[in-house]
């Protein structure tokens, strides 16, 4: 697992419209921010976004598949789908996805 600095800022900078979001290197990949509460994981140039019962479905329907990982000789997925393409194209798709995605994080931490 693997990440660029230049693809993070590059998500980064197209989350601008959406919330000031810093990424924090992790495990070779890159966990995002905003106010110290990680909503979102770039991994392999890969932009995740952190989904839960609310919001899992939209991930589902168009198809986007969750982040994976080898452990032990399994499969483990995490929480985290794959962003839907149009987000690099439209800052209102990112601002929405990117929306959707800090709110789940908001409900786990409790708030």
């Amino acid at each position: 697992m693997t990440a660029s600095r230049e693809f993070a800022d590059f998500v980064v900078e197209q989350m601008a419209a959406f919330a000031r979001v810093r990424a924090k290197r992790m495990f070779g990949g890159y966990g995002l921010y905003r106010d110290e509460l990680m909503f979102a994981l770039i991994v392999d140039d890969q932009l995740y976004l952190k989904a839960d019962d609310d919001s899992v479905a939209a991930f589902r329907a168009r198809d986007l598949p969750p982040f994976t990982y080898e452990s032990r000789g399994r499969t483990v997925a995490l929480r985290y789908y794959a962003a839907p393409p149009e987000v690099f194209d439209s800052p209102d798709e990112m601002r929405a996805w990117a929306r959707r995605a800090w709110e789940c994080a908001v409900r786990a931490r409790g708030g």
